[in-house]
């Protein structure tokens, strides 16, 4: 199973697609005109994580150098679609952030209380 990245000038994602878990790594910067790229590719990988039934998707940010508040919403929505979905059909998060950049612990933190239940954030450095 492959799942379309993407693959732009701003922003890029690499996914690794393994029996237990789907690992995205994500480098760039997540700013307006990226939008509708990750809005898109986290619906893509929702689906393809359901179909596949994996218990787990972890979205390794620590190289990602910078996401404004819209993409940000794209994160919001992704977690509320999984939400909503039937719990046999849910999957956790785990979110790897780099404890260098409070702007992703800051912004996971919040993320990590719409949806106690399916997110984890944990914290490392990029040398980890």
């Amino acid at each position: 199973m492959t799942i379309q990245e993407i693959n732009t000038r701003e922003l890029k994602t690499e996914t690794e697609v393994q029996k237990s878990a789907f690992t995205v790594k994500m480098t760039g910067f997540a700013e307006m005109p990226m939008m509708a790229e990750l809005d898109g590719f986290l619906k893509r990988l929702h689906q393809s994580a359901i179909d596949a039934q994996i218990p787990e998707v972890v979205i390794d940010i620590r190289p990602l150098e910078f996401m404004n508040s819209s993409c940000f919403k794209a994160f919001v929505s992704w977690i509320n679609t999984l939400q909503e979905a039937p719990e046999a059909s849910q999957y956790r998060v785990r979110f790897v952030s780099d404890e260098k950049k409070h702007w992703q612990n800051r912004s996971l933190g919040a993320l990590a209380c719409f949806a106690v239940d399916l997110i984890k954030v944990e914290t490392s450095s990029m040398g980890s």
